[in-house]
């Protein structure tokens, strides 16, 4: 369920918050979602140190998953608090996260 502090009580627990909408929050929500998806991206592709045949690029769909599951689980399902509960509590995330461990290790381990 939704913590409190995104309520009408949000002001007592730190001021500041009672500046912030809802509306505000979901902007700046889709800016970082897709900053930090640009930004995966172009590191898979570009950053030095990776395989020149830039079979990083196939982590990018557990990272969008991720991202995405993250947040259907917080908009839809309503499940707040602390990012490492969520993933403690979510299987799928759970799951995403060993595919996406295994697939950076055959990346960078297997594949040349």
């Amino acid at each position: 369920m939704r913590s409190s502090c995104w309520g009408e009580t949000a002001g007592d627990h730190r001021a500041i918050l009672e500046d912030y909408t809802i509306e505000l929050i979901d902007i700046l929500l889709v800016i970082v979602t897709t900053s930090a998806l640009a930004a995966y991206s172009l590191y898979t592709f570009l950053a030095e140190g990776l395989p020149e045949n830039h079979v990083m690029m196939l982590t990018i769909p557990f990272v969008l998953y991720g991202i995405f599951r993250y947040l259907y689980l917080i908009h839809v399902r309503g499940e707040w608090g602390a990012p490492e509960e969520i993933l403690l509590r979510d299987r799928p995330l759970q799951v995403t996260l060993v595919l996406y461990g295994a697939m950076v290790a055959v990346a960078l381990y297997a594949v040349t």
